[in-house]
């Protein structure tokens, strides 16, 4: 499979946080969710992939290219959603439109203005008096206007509510349909990424604690919950992090099926992205 972004050996050395050999693939057609706790190193990981820092070590590659040799090239078919926005608050969608279309070759005014209408957005009031909801969507209908190849987004549903989340990641998945186009986004909203992610990678510290597909993690994957007696006949090596609650012990494994086969227990719960992310963190080996 074609990948569209591929990261070989990433790292960043900052004072007092460190992201270390980071290595991933988003295949061309695909939605890559990237999870973490706050300060884990997503969004260096998405400045980095962007050219907006410095790394001290590794290659990235979009569209097959070199993001450092080609940038300008590369950032043609590129949407980006980024917690910052670029944008001057005192600029409405009309004048924003106008900047756009100095700097994309592929800038789509009659889209951009379709969306500002689909998600509600005064064409003549500056961003400024918008809601932070308003805000986002004004941000996606800016990345999605240029018809990009691949979107960088960068918690791209914070602050919507869950109409409007729904509605964006009904175009999220929209954008993927052709077969050709893929999605890079960082969220804390877990359950967002379990609707629509293809791929889910979990950092962890600055490191790459996991990536797998969604369905491996949120099908495969079980938490066994026991008392001490039950855990302490647990061979280590059958599962993968372990966290001690006030009354029970909780049990991350990867292949809950052959964990049932070994071991009688009757029920093994089935996770979701934020249990396994907890225990990842919270949990022992």
């Amino acid at each position: 499979m074609e990948n569209i972004l591929e990261i070989k050996n990433l790292s960043k050395k900052y004072n007092e946080f460190e992201l270390k050999n980071v290595n991933l693939k988003v295949p061309k057609g695909m939605i890559m969710g990237l999870i973490g706790e706050n300060g884990a190193g997503k969004t260096t990981t998405i400045k980095a992939i962007l050219n907006l820092i410095n790394i001290d070590n590794g290659e990235i590659n979009i569209f097959g290219l070199d993001i450092k040799k080609y940038e300008k090239k590369i950032k043609e078919d590129i949407g980006v959603v980024l917690d910052d926005s670029f944008f001057s608050e005192y600029l409405n969608p009309t004048d924003i439109n106008k900047i756009m279309k100095k700097i994309y070759k592929n800038w789509d005014e009659r889209l951009y203005f379709r969306y500002l209408e689909d998600f509600k957005l005064p064409k003549n009031k500056i961003s400024k008096e918008y809601s932070s909801g308003m805000k986002m969507k004004l941000k996606i209908a800016v990345a999605l206007s240029h018809n990009p190849k691949l979107l960088i987004l960068d918690e791209p549903t914070s602050g919507l509510d869950p109409v409007a989340r729904s509605e964006i990641l009904d175009i999220f998945q929209d954008f993927i349909q052709n077969g050709e186009n893929s999605i890079f986004v960082s969220s804390h909203i877990t359950s967002d990424l379990e609707h629509i992610a293809d791929y889910i990678t979990f950092i962890n510290n600055g490191k790459i604690a996991l990536s797998k597909t969604r369905d491996e993690l949120l099908e495969k994957y079980g938490i066994v919950k026991c008392s001490k007696s039950e855990f302490e006949k647990i061979d280590k090596n059958d599962y993968v992090k372990f966290k001690i609650n006030r009354y029970e012990y909780d049990i991350l494994v990867e292949d809950k099926v052959g964990f049932k086969r070994k071991y009688d227990f009757k029920i093994i719960d089935k996770p979701t992205l934020d249990d396994i992310m907890l225990i990842y963190i919270k949990g022992e080996k």
